[in-house]
């Protein structure tokens, strides 16, 4: 090459979503994608209920369970009692089941009363 002379080097990256290995690299194969999960899982995960769990508590006294419980699922003071004293011999007591989103906003309005709760799908 002469002194002064420019030759331009052509630099090329390859972005990896837009070119497969096996096009730029014809000996590499892909390897299969295996799944631990049924194919028809979802769908039935999908229409098992979400539960709503409130847990006992040494803070709360039962009445006022009782009445968050009437207040926020229109219980009858005799439900909500029968729950109430599930929380307390039992630990813990179902008060409401549905969709996901459903008993993340119940789950929200126990809290903001003050009680212990969490959901977690039945099954």
């Amino acid at each position: 090459m002469a002194a002064g002379t420019w030759t331009p080097v052509r630099t090329v990256r390859y972005d990896r979503t837009s070119v497969s290995p096996a096009s730029t690299f014809p000996d590499v194969q892909t390897a299969p994608v295996e799944s631990d999960r049924p194919v028809g899982e979802d769908s039935t995960a999908a229409d098992q209920p979400w539960l709503v769990i409130v847990w006992n508590d040494p803070i709360n006294l039962m009445s006022f369970v009782t009445f968050v419980f009437q207040k926020l699922f229109g219980y009858s003071k005799e439900k909500a009692t029968k729950l109430m004293l599930d929380v307390h011999h039992k630990g813990r007591a179902v008060v409401s089941s549905g969709t996901r989103e459903r008993a993340e906003m119940d789950v929200y309005r126990l809290h903001e009363h003050g009680l212990w709760a969490t959901m977690e799908q039945s099954g």
